[in-house]
């Protein structure tokens, strides 16, 4: 038995004659016969009702039929798959990144990609580094790009750091802080903060700014464009990459915020990088947009 034995078995099925089966499948009538007889002749019984004028499948031969499909298909997946390892002309890449690098960094990565490999279909998606980092051992996505400390210590990934993103503390045009002549962190508590889904580290910092045991934000979202409009609009106190507001704040529609007693040893950056599976074997179109990545990281690092 072979899956060639197969294809023919459910050609016949499906057409309900060896004459027009044995066309479908570009050999002579007496060779598919024979194919049939074969396979009959392995499993020790008959696989179609010759004695019917549709040539229905016996109980057994429905049986067969049942698997065959699911081996024909499987063999047909496995080819797919095998082809997708090897080749970048074809197939569809899933990976995600965080809010930040969803800035400039992956749309402008994405789009040299979309233009080299037109063939690839990529499917991307935008979360917080908790989600994504889910998302990755549920193999619903290849690797992501996001905040790595959270799994630089995890043995179940591996990281690549990229070039780290300066955050800012930011307001509206107009905002009671603005005419302060001298802030300090204790001012900015004193209003919501609004910000993406921020770590441990981060988030132990502005509670030991605060004076607070644990610090919890005000409002959390990942899309960064609706966090400044939220702080355009409110008193809220908006703490993003400087990219994302660097022109607004160019204009005087966002204020950015001095603080004086910010530690030097405290840097407000996004620490973005790579994040795979340990163990886990990437995909030619994976490899292709990581090294894309890292290129374009690199230029955006040496523009600045």
């Amino acid at each position: 038995m072979d899956l060639r034995q197969l294809r023919y078995f459910i050609a016949l099925t499906e057409h309900r004659s060896f004459v027009r089966a044995a066309e479908a499948m570009n050999i002579t009538q007496p060779a598919f016969s024979r194919s049939i007889q074969g396979l009959e002749q392995e499993f020790g019984c008959q696989l179609v009702d010759r004695g019917s004028k549709d040539l229905r499948p016996t109980p057994e031969g429905q049986v067969v039929l049942q698997h065959a499909l699911s081996l024909v298909q499987g063999a047909s997946n496995l080819v797919h798959e095998v082809s997708q390892m090897s080749k970048l002309d074809t197939g569809e890449l899933h990976f995600g990144c965080g809010p930040v690098p969803a800035i400039k960094l992956i749309p402008d990565t994405l789009i040299h990609f979309m233009g080299k490999y037109p063939g690839i279909r990529p499917r991307l998606q935008v979360n917080n580094w908790e989600n994504l980092g889910r998302s990755l051992m549920r193999n619903e996505i290849e690797f992501f790009i996001a905040d790595i400390r959270q799994f630089q210590s995890d043995p179940n990934f591996q990281t690549h750091a990229l070039t780290p993103r300066p955050a800012v503390f930011f307001c509206r045009s107009g905002h009671p802080l603005q005419d302060k002549e001298s802030l300090s962190t204790n001012d900015l508590f004193e209003y919501p903060l609004a910000a993406i889904r921020l770590g441990i580290g981060t988030r132990k910092a502005l509670a030991n700014l605060s004076g607070k045991a644990s610090f919890e934000q005000h409002i959390e979202c990942e899309h960064i464009p609706l966090l400044e409009q939220i702080v355009r609009n409110t008193n809220a106190i908006g703490l993003g990459p400087l990219e994302a507001v660097r022109d607004a704040v160019g204009k005087g529609e966002l204020i950015q915020l001095q603080l004086r007693n910010l530690p030097n040893s405290y840097a407000l950056q996004a620490h973005c990088g790579v994040v795979t599976r340990t163990g886990y074997r990437l995909s030619p179109a994976a490899r292709a947009m990581i090294d894309l990545v890292k290129e374009r990281d690199q230029n955006l690092a040496a523009a600045a």
